[in-house]
């Protein structure tokens, strides 16, 4: 398999002059001399879709967010590299090699929706991450690359729901990671919805209020939401033009993607691989194979798609392919199992995550979720009875009732995969013909350190109140804390665990 680095250089860049010196800076230069509307046009003949993991016309966002901007208030971008799914680590791996290319496509992005500001939302543990953009923030300044356009970085919680647009919108305006009904290319919700009373008395949280939708009279900021490597392929789309970017790919899956592969394969790693190669190559490329001896069982694309079974391996790599199967491209990530791992432990530690993480405004996501989450331990370790595997799939059925977010799909997508998939796994846990294993585990990816992945080992204490004390209060997060502010928040640093065994 053909290895290619549009957004992932082959090594480090490690300065603006050397980024500019390699030609980089010629699609922001471009952009500046033609209409706006000419570079929301080259996107949507590009292709390009959102990489974050929905998969998104990037084209059609900007287009919608130049239709609602506001005649009152500036427009901001804001750049999502709030990366928390299990078994990715790309964004990071392009921001630790270049920021160069996520700031030009940022800035690219500001000139074509009329942002004066852009502001990368990053979390507070990329240490790295956060250190590599500051810098280049200050090189762009100090030159002028920049312009006119005012610069930030913001650094956020952990919790998995940072990454989610209007989760992420809430959090870098004071409040805490939950997903709201206003659409995502509005910020400042609360200010704007309590000038016309439309937030209820004593709720401080605009997760709570529903705004207009397109073309909606509001006062609120603007904002455009893209994430880390779909920006990173602005700039040379925009250099080279919309046809440079269909020469590899699909139709409907133009361009590369950068994949991370983890889990039972000889190593693991990231690079960056065009649209269409089938699974199987991708894996054997990156992640070296399975360990000798042993075979693929399933692998799972992070934590919001169905797992893909063995059979299905040649599947290309692309979201038309991998959604016929009844699963997804996700972020990229790939978690490989082999046939050691016990399907039944992993749904039980993808269920834990999704129930811990999830925030609690829509009670079938968290309690269902979390009721859903134990049962599945019940089955892992073998001490489920008649009534439990009836439970799980009711609990399954409702989870995702009148959801908010995509949470809660997730939860549905990949429970219901290994039930449907996978039954021979669950009838052994049942008949006692299984032994007991405890949950496999699902937990953000840290680093990936001399082709070792690194867990968040913290997350095995993490409690569904999102703190970390012995005993779980009770309390759900958004009842917790949706009367305070994300700068109250108490940050934890991590344990790092090396991924040498995924069980608890």
């Amino acid at each position: 398999m053909r290895k290619v680095h549009r957004v992932l250089p082959a090594s480090a860049i490690s300065s603006l002059e050397e980024y500019l010196s390699k030609r980089g800076g010629e699609g922001l230069a471009a952009a500046r001399t033609v209409d706006p509307m000419v570079l929301v046009e080259t996107l949507e003949a590009s292709g390009l879709r959102g990489r974050g993991g929905a998969g998104f016309p990037t084209g059609v966002k900007w287009r919608t967010m130049v239709e609602n901007r506001s005649s009152r208030v500036g427009t901001t971008v804001v750049v999502n590299g709030a990366e928390g799914e299990p078994g990715t680590f790309k964004d990071r791996s392009i921001l630790r090699r270049s920021p160069y290319h996520v700031l030009e496509g940022a800035l690219i992005a500001a000139q074509a929706v009329g942002a004066d500001r852009v502001i990368f939302g990053l979390k507070r543990s990329f240490t790295l991450e956060v250190a590599r953009v500051r810098a280049a923030i200050v090189e762009a300044e100090a030159s002028g690359w920049s312009g006119e356009i005012a610069l930030e970085v913001f650094e956020g919680p952990d919790e998995y729901l940072y990454g989610e647009e209007t989760a992420l919108l809430e959090t870098i305006d004071g409040r805490y990671p939950f997903p709201r009904l206003a659409p995502p290319f509005r910020r400042g919700v609360r200010s704007a919805t309590e000038r016309h009373g439309g937030a209820r008395p004593g709720v401080t949280s605009a997760a709570t209020v529903q705004m207009a939708g397109p073309g909606g009279a509001t006062d609120a900021p603007p904002a455009l939401v893209d994430n880390v490597e779909t920006l990173a392929n602005v700039p040379r789309i925009v250099q080279r033009g919309a046809d440079w970017f269909r020469t590899v790919g699909t139709e409907q899956s133009p361009g590369t993607i950068v994949c991370t592969v983890t889990g039972s394969t000889r190593r693991h790693g990231v690079a960056e691989v065009i649209m269409g190669t089938p699974l199987r190559e991708v894996i054997e490329s990156i992640g070296g194979g399975t360990r000798e001896g042993h075979q693929i069982k399933a692998v799972m694309p992070g934590v919001a798609n169905g797992l893909i079974p063995a059979d299905l391996l040649d599947t290309p790599v692309s979201y038309e392919a991998m959604n016929a199967i009844g699963s997804g491209v996700g972020s990229g990530g790939f978690i490989v199992m082999d046939d050691t791992v016990d399907l039944v432990a992993v749904a039980a530690g993808v269920s834990r995550f999704l129930g811990v993480e999830s925030c609690g405004q829509c009670t079938p996501c968290k309690q269902g979720g979390l009721k859903i989450s134990g049962l599945l331990q019940q089955l892992s370790l073998s001490e489920a009875d008649d009534r439990t595997f009836p439970a799980v799939e009711a609990g399954v059925a409702a989870v995702a009732d009148s959801a908010r977010c995509y949470l809660a799909h997730q939860h549905e997508a990949v429970v219901h995969s290994v039930l449907e998939r996978f039954p021979e796994e669950l009838e052994a846990h049942l008949s006692g013909r299984a032994d007991g294993v405890p949950p496999y585990l699902v937990a953000e990816l840290v680093d990936i350190s001399d082709g070792v992945a690194v867990l968040d080992g913290r997350f095995r204490e993490k409690q569904p109140d999102w703190t970390f004390e012995e005993v779980f209060s009770g309390k759900l997060p958004a009842d917790r804390l949706g009367e305070g502010r994300y700068g109250d928040w108490t940050f934890r640093p991590r344990e790092w665990v090396s991924l040498t065994d995924t069980t608890d």
